[in-house]
Order: C-alpha cells, then structure tokens, then sequence
C-alpha cells in the first residue's frame, strides 16, 4: 500500500475516533479508526502512513451501507471500541484469517445501541434464538462471552435475545455474509418451515433432529442462492424421477423464495432440497 499511498486526506471527521479519508495517490476512500485521532485533525487535514494513532485501516467501499453506520458512529464511546477490539480479538483466535472489514464498523454500532436500549428499558427480543443458536453453535459461544465483556464493562445485563444478535454480527465477520441477509434468510426459513409443515400436514418437533437438518439446509441453500454461488448436484434426473412429490413442494417453495428474494433458484438447489424432504419424510413415517 506504501507505493499506492503518501498520506491521507481527511474527507470527513465521523467522530472523536474515526475519520473517513481518500488515499493521496490512488484516489481509493478508507475508513481510519484509532484513539482520539478525530481530535487532531480538521476536515481540510492530511493524515500520514506512519501515523501512530492508527489503529485500523481498511477499504470503504460500500457508501450506502457506510451510511447506515455514520450517525451512530458520530459519537462512538471509546470504550465501546474498546471492547469491540476485545471481541474481534476472540473471534479472530478461534476464527484465524482475515475478517470482514465491515465488522469494525457495524459491531460497535450495534454495541452502543444495545447499550442504549437496555439503559433506557426496552426490551430486546430475537425470534430467532434458537434457530441461532442450533445454526451457529462455535458463534453463539463467542457472542455469549462477548456479551459477558458488555455487562462487565457497562453495567447492563445482556440479555439471551441480544447474544443472537451478536452471534450473527460473529457469523458475519467469518463468512463475509451481511447481518441484513442473515436476518432476512432467517425470515425466510421461518416461512418455508411453516409452508413444508402446511403442505404435508406433518408436525415435528421444535429443536428435534428433523427440524434442525431441515433448517440447517434451508439456511445454507438461501445463503448459496443469494450469493449467486452454484452447487453441483450429479443427481438431479434421478431425484426428479424418484422423488416426484417432494421435487413438487420443492418447485413451490422456489417459487416462494423467488417472489420473496427475488433470485433465481437453481434447478440443482431445488432437488437437494427435494433430497432432503424425502429424507425428512421417510423419517416421520418410520416415527409414526
């Protein structure tokens, strides 16, 4: 980057410990975090390389999500970056490799919110707990020990609901997948849940292995399909011929997705699912 850049010119001052500058020779906008380093500077500054108030540096490359995290930004307490590099420190040692940068921004953000709202008494409640924690367990652990860190250093209790909502800030930071998709996916797999349960007139039980497999792969087709990634299936003319009412529900559950996502579904991502109702089937039937 040294031969890209000579110094920074400050764009906009964010906050006491954040600034928003533009690379002085590759024109490139970056994010700047580090300790009172909105203090030194004016909106006309410069920013050298060297500069040892840096303490983070990466690309900003998505402006209308930057948006979303400026006015909470703006007055970020230092503590809560604080403990923010406390937790990307423990998901970095289970988690080795490069995170997503978007995770310095969007998790202390979502911190000093949580603060505020528990300080001011509202209630936090996730409908996705469960499913969270049966979907990311490795994730949920960490989020639980972060929310730990919160209470200690803020004096607030941090309620089960709220470590859902960290875990997915966890997951995000590992697989690169938005916190916004994963809520919506985890909507979406909720709907799907209820229309498989509707069609067949089945029932299984909440958190049983069934309903975990099932919504394990919902979760992880959704993800694959919003992110455009194919997936080989070799047996799609078998589990279309042989699996003729399961490949059916799954047709109609596509065309659900893609009213709803509007993507397109895969035909090999329609017969893995195909797959796994006939093994969600079979179960039940041997059950009864």
């Amino acid at each position: 980057m040294s031969q890209e850049i000579e110094h920074f010119l400050v764009q906009r001052v964010i906050g006491n410990n954040v600034v928003m500058v533009q690379g002085s020779r590759n024109g490139k906008e970056y994010v700047i975090i580090g300790k009172g380093i909105g203090f030194a500077v004016k909106d006309t500054g410069v920013i050298e390389m060297d500069d040892r108030r840096i303490e983070k540096l990466f690309r900003l490359e998505d402006r209308e999500e930057w948006g979303q995290y400026q006015i909470l930004l703006e007055d970020i307490d230092h503590k809560v970056m604080k403990i923010t590099d406390e937790i990307i420190g423990d998901i970095t040692s289970q988690f080795p490799g490069k995170l997503n940068d978007k995770i310095y921004l969007a998790l202390p953000s979502h911190i000093q919110f949580t603060i505020y709202r528990l300080r001011s008494g509202m209630d936090i409640i996730n409908p996705f707990l469960q499913e969270t924690k049966m979907t990311f367990p490795k994730e949920f652990e960490i989020a639980f020990k972060a929310a730990e860190k919160i209470s200690a250093e803020f004096n607030v209790q941090i309620p089960e609901d709220e470590v859902g909502f960290l875990t997915y800030h966890v997951y995000s930071a590992v697989s690169n997948v938005p916190v916004g998709q994963l809520v919506k996916v985890s909507n979406m797999v909720n709907e799907l849940l209820g229309l498989i349960r509707a069609e067949q007139k089945i029932t299984f039980e909440h958190g049983s292995m069934n309903h975990v497999r099932l919504m394990i792969h919902l979760r992880f087709s959704l993800e694959r399909i919003l992110q455009g990634s194919l997936i080989d299936n070799p047996f799609v003319k078998h589990i279309k011929k042989e699996y003729k009412t399961e490949y059916k529900l799954a047709q109609k559950l596509g065309k659900v997705i893609q009213n709803r996502l509007e993507v397109q579904v895969p035909e090999e991502e329609l017969c893995f699912l195909a797959m796994h109702l006939h093994r969600l089937f079979q179960t039940i039937e041997k059950n009864k």
